[in-house]
């Protein structure tokens, strides 16, 4: 199978799979407060459906628009807009005849199960496969250090020993510490061997950012290829693992990174690449593919961590944490011109999974896609959860419900901004994937 055909399946496995159990989240506690549920829909059903079945009360059934999925709960104004149902005088079974709390429980009920979700999954990747993390004895050539934070004191070379005071464990974690969370000082090992604890602004975050450096820190590793990938250009040239590249297009090559940094800059084009195989000098050509990928990779070392049963609940639940406390940091850069920019729908999400099948990798993907399903669902925009549990908290502080006329409304402008949101965030991926970048 293709890379395309790959992602696309591990992309609607993915999806299928939360939007099943996000949608449990809210069937779950509605009938458990006896609210009757009229239709539970893995993707939308407009006009016509796959496959349903009705059982009891509900119909259950697979749409052919994947957008996403829903249920349909009786006496509630959602994406449905039943008007001629709320017409009707309220009956027992109805959302709208519920306590405000019970309401509550019911519409917060998706967002809590994809939280769930994915502080489970990262538990259950610690217990089962572990953790891999780089220290400072994995990578000894310590790392490039972009021109820009030179001014800070920082050399190539720096090796990172501690954060803010505390011992650093897993340093390549330093640029997303320097982008999403407080660092203020760093201290570091130059080459030279000396020691240096080094200050660091209180907005550098924002400054990577607009100056577009998210990678100050590069990992410096000997240019010696250790994986090629079957059926990408640089199998079909001839590399070999054990390659040492020696230049690229007439530049010579130190370390790794100044390898792909080359290719990236030139990945419309054929690079003349020399490697040193066995003392041998040999000049290939390779062009790289329609993503920009020729083929080849130095993973580095890493140090592999096993945990305990209870060490993995406990690292798991800490991870996604983690997880979702930096993804609402960032999320303040949507609002400005380059992040919105940036903004990616179907395409960018199914870019998130590797090329070729890897359970841990789909899980992981999935575990972060749960996280940030839950998150934006809590965002208080009519048409979401997060809309509804914001009328409804108002409808606890104020003791009065809005009308169904506003609620309708409010309903219809929440969906055509979610419409415009969608379009978008894929238009951004068509351009991307017509003009790059």
């Amino acid at each position: 199978m293709t890379p395309f055909v790959v992602k696309a399946l591990q992309l609607i496995l993915s999806l299928s799979i939360l939007i099943v159990l996000h949608e449990l989240g809210h069937f779950i506690p509605a009938k458990i407060f006896k609210t009757r549920v009229e239709k539970f829909f893995l993707f939308f059903d407009v006009k016509f459906a796959l496959v349903k079945k009705k059982i009891g009360d509900t119909v259950y059934g697979i749409g052919w628009l994947p957008l996403g999925g829903y249920v349909k709960i009786s006496g509630m104004i959602d994406e449905s807009m039943d008007k001629e149902q709320m017409a009707q005088p309220p009956q027992p079974w109805e959302f709208r005849s519920k306590p405000t709390w019970q309401r509550l429980i019911i519409m917060l009920g998706g967002v809590t199960v994809n939280i769930i979700v994915g502080f489970a999954i990262y538990s259950m990747i610690l217990g089962f496969y572990g953790r891999n993390i780089t220290t400072n004895a994995d990578m000894p050539l310590g790392f490039a250090i972009a021109e820009e934070f030179k001014q800070y004191g920082f050399q190539d070379g720096d090796q990172i020993l501690k954060v803010n005071g505390d011992v650093f464990e897993n340093v390549t974690d330093i640029n997303k510490y320097l982008f999403l969370r407080d660092v203020t000082s760093i201290e570091v090992r130059h080459e030279n061997g000396t020691t240096e604890t080094l200050a660091v602004p209180e907005d550098i975050g924002t400054e990577m950012f607009k100056k577009d450096i998210l990678k100050p820190f590069v990992e410096r590793r000997n240019p010696v290829i250790d994986t090629v990938l079957a059926e990408y250009p640089a199998a079909m040239a001839g590399f070999l693992k054990g390659d040492r590249i020696i230049s690229v297009n007439g530049l010579d090559v130190s370390y790794w990174h100044e390898f792909t940094m080359n290719v990236v800059e030139n990945k419309d084009m054929e690079n003349t690449i020399v490697v040193d195989r066995n003392g041998q000098l040999l000049t290939m050509n390779v062009t790289p593919n329609e993503d920009g990928i020729v083929g080849v990779n130095n993973y580095g070392k890493t140090t592999h961590l096993d945990y305990t049963f209870l060490e993995s609940i406990t690292g798991g639940v800490g991870f996604g944490y983690n997880i979702l406390k930096d993804y609402v940091k960032q999320f303040k850069y949507v609002f400005t011109t380059k992040g919105a920019s940036q903004l990616g729908g179907f395409g960018a999400i199914g870019n998130l999974f590797p090329d070729t099948w890897d359970w841990m990798s789909f899980w992981q993907t999935t575990a972060l896609i749960s996280i940030i399903l839950a998150f934006m669902n809590v965002l208080p925009i009519p048409a979401l959860d997060g809309g509804h549990v914001m009328f409804l908290l108002y409808e606890m502080v104020s003791g009065r419900k809005p009308n169904d006329k506003f609620m309708e409304y409010a309903q219809m402008v929440g969906f055509f901004l979610l419409i415009a949101l969608v379009l978008f965030a894929n238009g951004n991926d068509i351009y991307r994937a017509i003009f790059g970048g």
